[in-house]
């Protein structure tokens, strides 16, 4: 029996789905069951509208460049809602290209300058004949918490104005090998490069993402009990 319920938008999930990270999703919703949420999900994908007031988190996973350049071009309709969303403090997981298109741009392997919405501060170039494969580990140096995971991307990202990253790399290369950074926090927005999926290795930033968005839509309700609640560290 489910007390509450959360709608997710699966932004472009018929395309943006390469690196298995609808993984996300499912372990989203293993730990919103065990929390007594019932997990709704739903794509939003081409010429489809976005209303931020329709989604309690939004995930936009990764791609291959021709998938990413699809989106991209339709997305630009969907600027102002998610940009509304993301402002508003709407809770959402971005992985590798989807990371990359809330930024100003990214730039294919191709060397072709491939617009983003530009709803958060940075950019993306790519590397020449190379790429960050491997595992990795990071620290977020505000919670403490350690998160694991898979990168691999082309694409380096510089952060900007009102981000901070996700952690900072003990090991592996991070957002672009040389700041010592992998992925973003902007509100609450987590953007990462980390496939694996992510939440499938990092429970508590699952339970971190589900108790910003109960906050958020049931404002009045005590959610100690599920703040208390012990999440593994692996699905």
């Amino acid at each position: 029996m489910f007390k509450y319920e959360l709608n997710v938008a699966h932004l472009y999930g018929d395309l943006m789905n390469t690196y298995g990270d609808n993984g996300n999703l499912l372990a989203l919703k293993y730990y919103a069951n065990k929390m007594g949420v019932d997990l709704k999900t739903t794509v939003v994908s081409l010429d489809d509208k976005f209303n931020g007031q329709d989604w309690d988190i939004v995930f936009f996973g990764g791609g291959q460049d021709y998938e990413q350049t699809i989106v991209s071009k339709d997305i630009q309709d969907k600027k102002d809602g998610i940009t509304n969303y993301i402002e508003n403090g709407g809770p959402m997981l971005a992985i590798c290209g989807g990371y990359q298109l809330l930024g100003h741009y990214y730039v294919g392997a191709d060397g072709e300058k491939i617009p983003g919405i530009g709803a958060l501060d940075h950019y993306t170039v790519s590397q020449d004949h190379n790429r960050f494969i491997g595992n990795i580990l990071i620290k977020n140096k505000e919670t403490g918490e350690k998160y694991h995971g898979f990168e691999n991307h082309n694409g380096m990202t510089y952060l900007g104005k009102g981000e901070r990253p996700l952690g900072e790399v003990i090991e592996g290369h991070g957002n672009n090998d040389q700041g010592q950074s992998e992925g973003v926090i902007y509100k609450n927005v987590y953007g990462s490069y980390f496939h694996g999926p992510i939440l499938t290795r990092n429970g508590i930033l699952a339970k971190r993402i589900l108790l910003t968005a109960l906050k958020r839509k049931y404002p009045d309700v005590d959610f100690s009990a599920q703040e208390e609640m012990q999440i593994e560290a692996t699905f």
